[in-house]
Formats: structure tokens, sequence, C-alpha cells
């Protein structure tokens, strides 16, 4: 058979005739079927109409309407020799062609994508395109996502605020942030796709915690915020991961329970003081940061000092532990002998604790963070002419 005997394969927009090429490409019987998504490689473009061989068995041709169809910035990227997916509209219209469609093949392709990150529980990221009364619109390709505001994390909830507020003031904040979300429902015929931040927050935490912990290093100061106060110490996110700030390295003053001085919600700044990366577990120290108040005491206390302190509590044997006043960081013992000039068998006897004393500093060890405290020497004679010249030299600058 000639090659002017052969069937016209024409454009059907433009009646060009692609039986050249057809045949170039070696055309054979259609094995596709409608609805089908195909690969192919573009042979030809002209006058808005694409030419495309489907991997070297036959071609198949894409209308004009299609093409145009396409978003602008598709369309002008295309090229002769590219690799597409096509989407099978008929396997041979009137004129022999197979009918494609590259729009259908775009939405065919977003849409498996969508059911297999929905069979998979895959979570995936991406950027809020809009809202409406109900939640937020994010894009998976051309489909449109909806992410009701109950699907949304727990920390972006109490952002939204009540359901009465104006969609404006709930939502606006999110465009164009990116969020991490796992596909909940895939509804083809309803053209129906829902989103769920909350259900992503499990796998989302748990890499944040990875990285981070990869990342950290012992001596690191870092800012975080308050997640829970417990009995034993508090818990701090640091931004994906909670590290642990047990009770004594909350701070240099003694404190009974970490809920007298803090609350959940609050930012802190810690210090990293050891990583366990295979239990992913991270102690955390505020005292840390904190001055060591032992490190200057030589230059703001001397031997044979009259200091205000409170007491703490009582020991039969020992005597009492105090706290100075204006210094809370710094405990000290007044010894039972100490006390009172007459024998007692019990500090009861002269103290109790909440009381607020004078007493005279006897002794200061910064080596060994310790200071011994009298009682009974306050009104020494011995220390008067000291008393005398230490209330001379604190009353100007107390009246400046």
């Amino acid at each position: 058979m000639e090659l002017n005997d052969a069937p016209k394969h024409t454009n059907p927009e433009t009646g060009e005739d692609f039986s050249r090429l057809l045949e170039e490409y070696g055309r054979q019987e259609s094995t596709y079927r409608v609805g089908q998504l195909i690969e192919g490689e573009i042979v030809k473009i002209e006058a808005g109409s694409v030419l495309v061989s489907l991997l070297g068995k036959s071609e198949g041709i894409v209308p004009r309407k299609d093409f145009e169809a396409l978003p602008r910035d598709v369309r002008e990227s295309l090229k002769e020799g590219d690799r597409v997916y096509a989407y099978v509209e008929r396997v041979e219209d009137e004129n022999g062609n197979v009918l494609l469609s590259l729009s259908k093949a775009i939405l065919e392709r977003d849409w498996q994508r969508a059911e297999a990150l929905f069979t998979q529980q895959t979570v995936v990221e991406e950027k809020v395109a809009g809202f409406n009364k109900g939640g937020l619109i994010i894009k998976l390709g051309r489909l449109r996502g909806f992410m009701p505001a109950s699907q949304l994390s727990p920390a972006h909830q109490k952002l939204v605020g009540d359901d009465d507020l104006p969609p404006e003031q709930r939502f606006q904040s999110f465009v164009g942030q990116t969020l991490a979300f796992k596909v909940i429902e895939v509804d083809r015929e309803n053209n129906r796709l829902i989103l769920s931040e909350r259900a992503a927050m499990k796998e989302v935490r748990a890499a944040q915690k990875a990285r981070l912990i990869s990342t950290l290093e012992e001596g690191s100061i870092l800012e975080g915020v308050v997640s829970s106060v417990l009995d034993f110490g508090v818990f701090v996110d640091l931004g994906g991961v909670d590290g642990m700030v047990p009770l004594s390295e909350i701070s240099r003053v003694r404190i009974t329970k970490p809920s007298d001085v803090l609350k959940q919600g609050q930012t802190v700044k810690v210090k990293v003081v050891s990583i366990d990366r295979e239990k992913g577990r991270i102690s955390l120290s505020m005292k840390a940061l904190e001055q060591d108040p032992w490190e200057n005491i030589g230059q703001r206390y001397r031997k044979g000092q009259l200091v205000e302190a409170e007491v703490i509590k009582t020991h039969p044997k020992y005597g009492a532990f105090v706290r100075l006043k204006n210094d809370a960081a710094i405990e000290a013992l007044v010894p039972l002998s100490e006390l009172s000039d007459k024998p007692i068998q019990s500090p009861h006897e002269v103290v109790k604790p909440g009381q607020l004393v004078t007493l005279r500093i006897m002794r200061i060890e910064p080596e060994a963070r310790r200071m011994a405290l009298s009682l009974r020497q306050v009104s020494w004679a011995e220390f008067a002419h000291t008393d005398w010249q230490a209330e001379l030299e604190s009353g100007p600058a107390s009246e400046s």
C-alpha cells in the first residue's frame, strides 16, 4: 500500500494530517481503555493540539480545547520530547485517533496520590491556600482538600477560638503557613477530600524529636515552654521534644514543689545537662543558668556581721536551719550550742519554723558551701564596736 493510500489521521480541530508522524512511530492497534492513565512523549505541538507517542506503541492526540484548559505555567512549559501522563478519553475517534486529555491526567494523578496517601496514612506537608467558615483549604496538586477546625492540632485549635468568631478572625493567620497532615477521607464521586493535622501529630512529634535530639549538645542553652508541672519536676517543650527539669534543678533557692514557681505555658530558659539519644531522654537545668551565690559570698558577707534569716526547720541534735532573708539561695546552720546562752534540750525552746531572727556570722566556708551562724552571740559586747561601725557605713547608703 502506498503512503498516499494509508488511512488518514487528522487533528479534529485543525484538520492537519498526522498520518506520516503516526506511521513514522509505528502505530499499532490500540489496547488502551477509557479512563486509563498512560505515560507518553510529546512528539509535536502545533496549532494548540498535541501529538503524543504512547510508549512507542501508538499515538494519541490532545485536542486544542484540553490543551488550553491546562494552567498557563504548565502549558507554556511543555515542549517536544517531554514525558507526560495522559488520560484516555476515547480509544479511537471518527478519525482513528486515540483521544487524550492532559488536564484530566493531572487530576487523575492527584486523585491517585490522595488515595495512596489515605491508604498508607502518610504524613504530608502543604501550604494553607485559604479558608471558609468551617476550616482551612489546602491544595493537593489541583485538588482542594478541606481541613475542618476540629481536625487541627490541639495547639492550633486554641488559636482559632470559638465558632462564633468571624472566619477571617479565626483562620486568616494560617494562610501561607505550611501544615503537616494526613488524608482521612477520599470521595471522588462527591469531590470530597478531608485532611487532618491532628491525625499526623504523633508522627510529626516523633520526627521532630528525632531531628532535635540528633542536633542537641550537652551544655546548649535553649528556650522552651513548660508543658506539664509535676511534684518531682517540670517538662519543657523544646520545639517538638520534651526535656525534664527535676525539682532540684529548678532553682538555687529551695522550693517545696515546682508549682510554687512555675506554671504550664510559661516560657523558660534551660541548659541541656545530659542526653540519652537511645531512649530519647533529655535532662535540663534552670538552676545552672543562675549565678552561684557562693562564688562571691566573701564580697557580700564577713565574719562577725549581723544578718536576718528565716528559720526553715529545726533538728533536735543539730540545731536550726535558716535561709538568709535577702539572699534566699544561702542556707546555713545555727548549731544547738549557738541558739542560747542557757543549756537547752531542743531548738524549739528558742526558735520555730517561719520565725525571722537576727543572727551573727561566725564562719564562712565558700568551698564547702557552708556558713555557721549564732543567735546567742548577737548581743555580745565584743562585737559592739563592729556593729556600730557597720551601722555607720550602711546608714548613709540607706538614706540615699
